[in-house]
């Protein structure tokens, strides 16, 4: 699994985030605090707080993978 931090600032980017990341062939999963949900379902990351930004977790993300979330990537 591969960690990287994202940010979902408005609601069109968890719309266009959950299309991105459902075609991945892996896991997916976000984590904040003690709460871990399916990065796939968008009523799951409705659910987190999304004032800031959330560990994404992938299973074996190529490069072209990674390289699709870039606009959401923070460090």
């Amino acid at each position: 699994m591969q960690e990287i931090r994202v940010q979902l600032k408005a609601i069109n980017d968890v719309k266009d985030f959950v299309e991105i990341v459902s075609r991945f062939q892996g896991e997916a999963v976000m984590k904040t605090g003690k709460y871990v949900i399916d990065a796939k379902s968008i009523l799951a990351i409705y659910s987190l707080d999304l004032s800031k930004p959330v560990t994404l977790s992938l299973e074996n993300p190529g490069r072209e993978e990674l390289d699709s979330l870039q606009r959401f990537i923070v460090e």
